[in-house]
């Protein structure tokens, strides 16, 4: 087995994570209890009620046939700018620039945002649990200083750590399902048509794709991954698949116990209190396998700050290593971890949240939907445009292989641009807020395409070789032929 190599200066840490490495660290920024908890009953209730776990699956199709020219673009190539890198792969250096700001916007929004609910649960959790009461936005603060330091320990000792934490909130979610099964059944009606089309099917598929989000992050580690070409695209069947399994059986199981007639009625009762899962437990499980969930909900939370952080790290890390943004955003420890990066993404995350509670505004009402709800539209954006950079990328080759590099992606971009104007105009739903400003978040992405467009041409004019850059930093981790890797893999093994 392949050992991790010391980086040098400016360098990630190479042949840090395997296949399972990466999986932790993106099924951890997905925190399926979180996901449970909070999307599903979403869904539920404002999507298609007792058929939302078709929507999973409807969603897991679409990834999946996204991921089939995902794969291909992977063994194309390896950066630490994940889909920044992509779409400066297929639709040019400006398209890139635009898809980098995207990227880094939406994933620093979505760690101040995981501040507000990791610190409000923590608060809220404990409060009920020891009458131990402390502000919020300390929780917050506390977490992000504890991600931090977790971070700068290199990428392989996060996903030690968030592997634990997976396995945890998994494994709580799988007692509590085959508890439904074995004292209720579950309802193959939630697989009918007429359960699939009850309700709003549009926003049941847009809440369900919210839950993905994260899977995508398998690129942005494909510099500190063993054998690239074939870990990658791995690690992202495996992620897609994990995810839709989850997400998908809990969910079954939340509508089986509800009775999939009724599951959206039920849903709709709890979404003021946010527990319907908790009420499910606390029938199926009782009150002291319940308060184990609500503690592993935290672990859940803090575990998905954690794998954000380090994803919206390596988006700083990589624009900086390009000179699009500073250059000492490059710089690394010894262990490969970046270094500055890090210390920047979890500055601007304290200090935003900070601004929330000195204004006194309550987190989930305000600082929560408009970080995370504008910071999943980002993600969703950044996969279509991942998406339609794939299939222009591999048309411009002439590559012969049309089912993995055209029809299969193809129908994946058509689902995912779907998704995001779905997203665009129901951003209310998505920030779970009607609030004027909050909604008004997504022009955001407007400036980002200005910006990238106008930033573009000032660097072509003005800085010619940082323009040219774009390019050669990506052509300089371009991956391996299969044939040097394998070749590879053999010397060190």
């Amino acid at each position: 087995m392949s050992q991790a190599t010391p980086p040098t200066a400016g360098q990630l840490r190479k042949n840090a994570l395997g296949v399972a490495g990466i999986v932790f660290l993106v099924l951890a920024a997905v925190a399926p209890l979180t996901g449970v908890v909070v999307v599903a009953s979403l869904a539920i209730a404002l999507g298609n009620g007792g058929g939302t776990p078709m929507s999973f699956l409807i969603v897991a199709i679409i990834l999946l046939l996204f991921a089939v020219g995902y794969a291909q673009m992977s063994k194309q190539l390896v950066n630490a700018g994940g889909f920044y890198a992509f779409v400066v792969k297929g639709l040019g250096r400006t398209g890139g620039l635009v898809a980098g700001f995207i990227a880094t916007i939406g994933y620093n929004f979505f760690v101040v945002g995981t501040i507000g609910t990791s610190g409000f649960f923590m608060q809220t959790v404990i409060a009920d649990l020891t009458g131990f009461n402390l502000h919020w936005y300390v929780w917050g603060l506390l977490s992000i200083i504890v991600s931090f330091i977790l971070a700068r320990q290199g990428v392989d000792f996060s996903s030690k750590i968030l592997g634990v934490s997976l396995v945890l909130e998994t494994l709580i979610l799988l007692v509590f399902d085959f508890s439904v099964l074995f004292q209720t059944g579950f309802r193959i009606e939630a697989f009918s048509l007429q359960a699939l089309f009850s309700g709003s099917l549009p926003i049941g598929l847009l809440l369900a794709a919210t839950g993905f989000l994260g899977f995508e992050a398998t690129a942005l580690f494909s510099e500190e991954a063993r054998t690239p070409l074939r870990t990658i695209p791995r690690a992202t069947y495996v992620a897609i698949c994990s995810i839709a399994f989850i997400l998908g059986f809990t969910t079954w199981a939340v509508v089986s116990a509800t009775g999939v007639e009724q599951a959206q009625k039920v849903a709709t009762e709890h979404l003021a209190n946010g527990d319907l899962v908790f009420s499910l437990s606390q029938k199926y499980l009782g009150t002291a396998m319940t308060d184990i969930m609500m503690i592993l909900l935290l672990v859940s939370l803090f575990a998905a700050m954690l794998a954000f952080h380090n994803s919206a790290t390596r988006y700083l890390f990589s624009l900086g290593r390009a000179g699009v943004l500073p250059r000492a955003l490059a710089k690394t420890r010894a262990n490969g971890a970046p270094q500055v990066a890090g210390i920047v993404q979890a500055v601007f995350a304290a200090v935003v949240a900070g601004l929330f509670a000195l204004s006194g505004l309550d987190p989930i009402s305000s600082l929560v939907p408009s970080m995370i709800g504008f910071g999943t539209l980002c993600i969703l954006v950044l996969q279509a445009l991942a998406a339609i950079s794939i299939i222009v990328h591999f048309r411009r080759a002439n590559d012969p292989r049309w089912w993995s590099t055209f029809v299969a992606p193809g129908i994946g971009f058509v689902g995912l641009l779907s998704i995001v104007i779905l997203a665009i105009f129901n951003f209310n739903i998505v920030a779970g807020s009607d609030a004027l400003a909050v909604n008004l978040l997504p022009l955001l992405l407007v400036v980002a395409l200005v910006g990238g467009v106008g930033y573009g041409a000032y660097l072509r004019k003005r800085k010619p070789a940082v323009y040219a850059g774009l390019d050669h930093d990506l052509e300089s981790f371009d991956a391996p032929t299969a044939g040097e890797e394998d070749s590879h893999v053999k010397t060190l093994g």
